[in-house]
């Protein structure tokens, strides 16, 4: 892809600013959890996590190099796990009571999605070797 680099890190910033929205509401605790906060740290910061690994992408995009673009996608299939699992523990009911899922929730797995697409597909010159 042509453009795959600036998706990647406009993918990137979408992933940092759904880490600040509502990820799920809670009705039995009536309040809405984000990437970094839920009641007593029970699910941890996963926005914390998620934010290093973003800012960490939007660098290895930026670097032309070959190695870079294979770290690249190590990082972002690793962001990609980290949103699934994310999404399955802010998402699951418990003792009968199941959140409501917000939209930070779904654009986290979309930026994800977005940034290991992107990762994957880099557009690389390569050197013509003569010989």
């Amino acid at each position: 892809m042509k453009n795959s680099q600036w998706i990647g890190i406009a993918a990137s910033i979408l992933l940092i600013a759904a880490c600040f929205m509502p990820w799920a509401y809670y009705p039995d605790l009536q309040k809405d959890f984000t990437g970094f906060f839920s009641e007593r740290n029970t699910y941890g910061r996963p926005g914390k996590v998620l934010l290093f690994f973003s800012v960490a992408a939007i660098l290895l995009f930026l670097i032309p190099k070959v190695w870079a673009k294979r770290a690249n996608v190590l990082l972002c299939a690793l962001t990609i796990a980290f949103a699934v699992k994310s999404y399955i523990l802010y998402t699951a009911c418990y003792r009968g009571t199941c959140p409501d899922k917000k939209i930070g929730i779904f654009l986290v797995l979309l930026a994800s999605s977005l940034m290991t697409l992107c990762a994957v597909l880099p557009d690389t010159k390569l050197k013509e070797e003569k010989g």
